[in-house]
């Protein structure tokens, strides 16, 4: 992948939805040889951490929330501010749990939208959780404030997909209105 269509890949990405307005994912785009071979290291040798063309890891900000709110809500009336800012610090605040489930659902919303911008780019994605968290979180110094979601490896296939092992059927996974 060129730098163009990373950068369109990247910016998709930064459309995707999140709580709040408060974009609490980080992409840690992972160009650098050397780095990408300790991080595959840590991920039980899986080739597609140093084979794809573009391999990102994704972290989620957990006090996204609290730094500088104002921003995510800047282009906005200010009768929506007035209510918006009150309404995080309210929905976060001393709730580490809201934090961490909030900022880890936005980054799997931001996963599904790199790989679905990736297949319409003609790119083939693998999203991946297969390796050990702290020593990939050593390597890229992640903040202590913030987690490692996934990696999302990007690139052109070289061989066919696998059939899906065993797919469940809708009657097993579709509700209808309450558990029975």
């Amino acid at each position: 992948m060129n730098s163009e269509e990373i950068n369109k890949l990247l910016s998709l990405a930064l459309l995707s939805p999140t709580a709040f307005n408060i974009q609490n994912w980080r992409f840690v785009v992972v160009d650098d040889a050397g780095l990408r071979q300790t991080i595959r290291e840590a991920s039980w040798d899986q080739a597609q951490v140093t084979d794809s063309s573009l391999f990102i890891v994704i972290c989620a900000d957990l006090k996204a929330w609290e730094k500088e709110p104002a921003r995510y809500w800047a282009n906005s009336p200010a009768e929506v501010q007035e209510f918006m800012l009150p309404a995080i610090d309210a929905y976060y605040r001393d709730k580490d749990q809201v934090q961490r489930d909030e900022a880890m659902r936005s980054c799997g919303i931001a996963a599904q939208t790199l790989m679905i911008a990736a297949k319409a780019m003609g790119y083939d994605s693998c999203p991946m959780d297969g390796f050990d968290f702290e020593k990939v979180a050593q390597l890229i110094q992640l903040p202590d404030d913030h987690l490692i979601a996934m990696f999302v490896a990007i690139g052109k296939g070289i061989k066919e997909a696998w059939d899906r092992p065993g797919q469940l059927g809708l009657d097993e996974v579709v509700i209808k209105n309450v558990f029975d």
